[in-house]
């Protein structure tokens, strides 16, 4: 089995851009780096972009820059104009955004992803969750499907940002007009020209709960309802509602928390 891995990655190693975004999250950003810089897979390209941070977030980011390949530091419009700024750089083959407080699961998952099968247009796979400590929360109560396509998000977002690594060719800008729900619209969009999309069958990030989705909840629930209506019709988007409502309730009274 172990042969078969490693012919497989021999076989099939394309440039993956991972890209951080990151502004004044000290405490955060080295973790972050080291679990893409530690990575056993080599073809990787790492793109920072950081929102001119005046909390020590720089002078870090620069203790590795020999080993960074692309660093924007300036003023941006949000996080999204600030992804936006790192997927324009990008030259890899697969994009894959990582951004500060996130982590990938363990030091062999990207040479795992893309070991799984050749030439996808999308891999996928698990997310855990994690607390300003770094301890596991389990598992997201969204858990990945075991087959993805562009309807897939109706019932809520199943694939975290950070398990998704999408043929750049099929990606397009971020729609600055969502300022906190951006990446539903983007996975969305790019899904739609898929051919072949890959379940990986295993965790491939870590996910820091937070963020400023979770702060500005309920503007972040009005652009997801939104950007779901655009796609699945409003009918179908109210009644997904009802369903994701059901289950959220349904998975607090069991587990006395959300775990998105």
């Amino acid at each position: 089995m172990k042969a078969c891995y490693k012919r497989r990655v021999l076989m099939f190693e394309p440039k993956l851009s991972v890209i951080t975004i990151v502004y004044n999250n000290v405490r955060d950003i080295e973790r972050t780096m080291l679990s893409v810089l530690g990575q056993t897979y080599s073809p990787i390209e790492y793109i920072i972009v950081d929102g001119l941070s005046t909390d020590g977030t720089l002078e870090v980011i620069n203790t590795y820059q020999d080993r960074i390949s692309k660093l924007i530091s300036e003023k941006d419009k949000g996080i999204y104009d600030a992804m936006n700024k790192g997927l324009a750089v990008a030259t890899g083959d697969y994009v894959i955004f990582m951004n500060s407080g996130d982590e990938f699961y363990d030091k062999d998952t990207v040479a795992a992803v893309f070991a799984s099968a050749d030439e996808a247009d999308i891999y996928y796979g698990e997310t855990e969750m994690i607390d300003d400590n770094s301890q596991s929360l389990g598992q997201r109560r969204h858990r990945a499907p075991a087959t993805f396509t562009w309807r897939s998000f109706k019932y809520g977002m199943s694939i975290s940002h950070q398990a998704i690594y999408i043929r750049r060719s099929l990606t397009e800008p971020y729609d600055n007009m969502y300022q906190l729900s951006a990446d539903i619209d983007w996975i969305i969009r790019a899904a739609k020209k898929t051919k072949k999309i890959v379940n990986v069958n295993r965790y491939v990030a870590r996910y820091l709960v937070g963020g400023m989705s979770k702060k500005r909840h309920r503007q972040s629930l009005q652009e997801r309802f939104n950007i779901m209506k655009r796609y699945y019709g409003l009918i179908p988007t109210v009644f997904y509602h009802f369903v994701i409502a059901f289950n959220l309730g349904w998975y607090w009274l069991k587990n006395k928390r959300t775990n998105d």
